[in-house]
């Protein structure tokens, strides 16, 4: 390896949000190396938070949704090949087309992609998509626009109550199949999830909880419909799987490092983990696929799938790619989420499936103005708002600090006179939508083989 830290070569695996913030990062702090990043997709970066939003509504169109970029990168762009083994010995990538790159330094954002439909005959009906790509985003715009008779969506989380709220707002009608007792549970619990439902069911969508989809049905290759575990059946054109994320590790199955379907283990400065706990120093994680540890949060491993912490983790991580040991900096930004849904802003800081207890320290349910406060063991841990997102950097400064759970006299109005309820944070390990925020704490991926010296 090069010894001058702002030389040598740097492969980024992941050309998206992540990937791209990293690659402008080093270039800002003085990177004068060669640098090269390698996309699965053919198209350059682009934002997909809106995808779920403003494109199934037809404001805007798939293909405008580009990152912008902060400055010229100067790199070597590899777009639409994908990554298919690491050598880490070695140091080098190889790569579908068969080429392979060789690296100094190597950063892991490959992020994740959509969790398919397991049956692989049901989910190749025409009508049956996901959401996850740009050019998902496109299709399934194209066929909303053509007015289908029925929409079902198949998973509650955040993604899955968005299309739903996007089919409603064009007047469609929506079945919601959620496997779980209410929509949102598995990010923010049963407690909040049941003013989630309540919402939907307002707004006119056919919310079913409790159920699963066990079959899709079709014709002449086409989608005609559902069946569910309760015995009942509907008729749908649409259906769209949104029962989670798939974290995108399955190239590095045999590299060695600690990289499994909970994503790739890391610690506090983005240096990813052999599958022995040993740290490396040479190859780096950020974004979606990350797992990291955090100290508001017990240094549990937090695997988060957030715009804003894949920016600041891929910051991060590309200062400490080229910075000696006592200049390196942690990654310890308070994670931050929202959604725009039924006419609402939901926007949340911390991690609220840390927690046991919640309370509405302002507004009310009633109002469709709130904030909800979470704890865990008497101290703040989270805090979601709805239509009420100012107050929020008042609460991150309380988690921050570890203030005492239930809030007291400031933002909060009249929490004395309301008692905190269980946040009924179900066990991750049953949901099939997949938690915006996964508290994955360490439970190995696979059985390891132990090393012995030989005798």
């Amino acid at each position: 390896m090069s010894t001058d830290l702002r030389g040598g070569r740097i492969v980024i695996v992941g050309a998206s949000l992540a990937g791209l913030r990293a690659a402008e990062t080093l270039r800002d702090e003085g990177f004068t190396g060669s640098l090269t990043l390698v996309g699965e997709e053919p198209h350059p970066p682009y934002d997909r938070p809106p995808l779920s939003k403003q494109v199934l509504l037809g404001r805007v169109r798939a293909q405008d949704c580009g990152l912008p970029a902060r400055r010229d990168v100067d790199a070597t762009w590899k777009l639409g090949v994908r990554a298919t083994k690491l050598d880490p010995a070695g140091k080098r990538v190889l790569l579908a087309d068969g080429e392979q790159l060789p690296y100094d330094r190597l950063l892991i954002a490959t992020g994740t992609r959509a969790r398919p439909w397991p049956n692989a005959e049901e989910a190749a009906l025409d009508g049956v998509f996901t959401l996850r790509t740009s050019d998902d985003a496109a299709r399934l715009a194209e066929r909303l626009d053509a007015g289908p008779r029925r929409v079902l969506v198949i998973g509650a989380g955040f993604t899955g109550s968005e299309i739903a709220s996007a089919c409603r707002e064009r007047g469609l009608e929506v079945t919601v199949a959620e496997r779980g007792r209410a929509p949102l549970i598995g990010a923010l619990g049963a407690t909040a999830g049941a003013f989630a439902a309540e919402l939907q069911r307002a707004h006119g969508v056919d919310l079913r909880c409790g159920v699963t989809v066990t079959a899709l049905d079709g014709s002449r290759g086409r989608l005609t419909g559902a069946e569910f575990s309760d015995g009942s059946r509907i008729e749908a054109d649409v259906a769209v799987v949104a029962l989670g994320a798939v974290r995108n590790t399955e190239w590095l199955a045999d590299s060695g490092l600690a990289a499994g379907v909970r994503g790739v283990a890391c610690d506090a400065g983005c240096r990813v983990f052999t599958m022995y706990g040993i740290v490396t120093d040479d190859v780096f994680v950020a974004g979606d696929v990350a797992r990291f540890p955090h100290p508001l949060f017990e240094y549990q491993m937090l695997a988060l799938e957030h715009w804003g912490n894949a920016i600041a983790q891929a910051e991060v991580a590309a200062h400490n790619m080229i910075s000696p040991g006592p200049l390196r900096r942690p990654h310890l930004a308070v994670p931050v989420f929202w959604s725009s849904q039924f006419g609402l802003n939901i926007k949340s800081v911390g991690v609220p499936t840390f927690s046991d207890q919640v309370i509405v320290a302002q507004g009310s349910a009633d109002e469709r103005r709130l904030v909800a406060v979470y704890g865990y063991q008497g101290r703040i841990t989270a805090a979601v708002s709805v239509n009420m997102a100012k107050w929020l950097d008042h609460y991150q400064n309380l988690i921050e600090t570890g203030a005492s759970f239930p809030p007291g006299p400031g933002a909060a109005d009249g929490v004395a006179g309301r008692e905190p309820l269980p946040s009924d944070v179900p066990d991750p390990h049953v949901l099939s939508h997949g938690p915006t925020v996964a508290l994955t704490g360490h439970v190995p991926d696979r059985r390891l083989t132990l090393l012995r010296p030989g005798g």
